[in-house]
């Protein structure tokens, strides 16, 4: 049993690395003894060119083995999607609507961002490590002013985070924390309506640390992914990545606040003409259609 546990303890790599060598010894005493039988007085000396050819051979193997491990590890399509989270809805805005909701959803000033964290609880004391936003106003993103910020969490980056978005402890050590870099991003987002893809997600780091460090975030919020589930219905796949690759938009940096916050913005302002080609052109209706398609997923969720 303790040599079970052993082996089921042990990591893809190894157990392939193992499983090759194994093969080696098997394949090599085979050949060793039918050469052995075939050559009598000079087996031995015969054994050794096919040897070094077995033994090339295997190295060989396990180069291209081990290279194809690596890049599906880090290859983020082999990677599992954030869980999608539904009390988005139940987040309130002291925002007044009456403020911006006559106004038509493509003159509106919007921040798009995203985080990376050290993992999926915020709860549990999972920690914000990465936040990026880029401006979209009267229609036109401004990439060359983007908000870009490493943020040193108090604590390690479990390697299994390190995966999806390659911050390490090394990356984050000489960064400041949240609570200095949060200011500087409200302070970037101004009086603009947030944007990002599973949004609530996000939001919920972000909620955390108004009541823990009393920093208000104010601000409306759209979700990306439950305006997809409006305008396609008939998809079942609403992930970034997914959704990027109907409209033909490349994600550069995937698994990088930075590069999904970019990706989530040519989503959105794709949206923004579909949305509006449905009759949803206000703030107010985009919020309502958001809130009714998150109310069926919720519901869809419990069977």
């Amino acid at each position: 049993m303790e040599r079970i546990a052993f082996f089921r303890e042990m990591s893809v790599r190894k157990l392939l690395a193992v499983a090759l060598l194994a093969a080696g010894f098997i394949a090599a005493a085979i050949l060793g003894v039918t050469i052995w039988l075939a050559t009598p007085g000079g087996g031995w000396l015969a054994f050794w060119p096919v040897f070094m050819v077995l033994a090339g051979g295997l190295v060989a193997l396990w180069r291209l083995v081990d290279k194809l491990l690596v890049a599906h590890a880090y290859d983020h399509r082999s990677l599992p999607a954030r869980p999608e989270f539904y009390d988005f809805g139940d987040r309130e805005h002291p925002m007044h609507w009456q403020e911006i909701g006559g106004k038509r959803l493509k003159d509106l000033h919007y921040v798009v961002f995203d985080t990376e964290t050290t993992g999926l609880r915020p709860s549990d004391g999972d920690e914000i490590i990465s936040i990026a936003a880029l401006r979209l106003e009267g229609g036109a993103l401004d990439e060359a002013n983007s908000f870009s910020r490493l943020v040193n969490p108090g604590r390690p980056i479990p390697e299994g985070s390190i995966r999806f978005h390659g911050i390490t402890d090394d990356m984050v050590e000489g960064e400041r924390p949240i609570g200095d870099v949060l200011p500087e991003f409200i302070e970037f987002v101004g009086d603009a309506v947030l944007v990002a893809h599973n949004a609530a997600f996000d939001m919920r780091f972000l909620e955390m640390k108004e009541d823990q460090l009393g920093i208000p975030i104010p601000h409306l919020v759209l979700d990306t992914l439950l305006l997809s589930v409006f305008l396609e219905q008939q998809s079942e796949n609403h992930s970034l990545d997914a959704i990027a690759g109907r409209m033909g938009i490349s994600i550069e940096g995937r698994h990088t606040a930075l590069g999904d916050a970019l990706a989530t913005a040519k989503v959105f302002m794709k949206f923004l003409v579909r949305l509006e080609s449905r009759g949803i052109t206000t703030l107010r209706q985009a919020i309502e259609v958001s809130a009714r398609v998150e109310d069926v997923r919720k519901l869809r969720g419990k069977f």
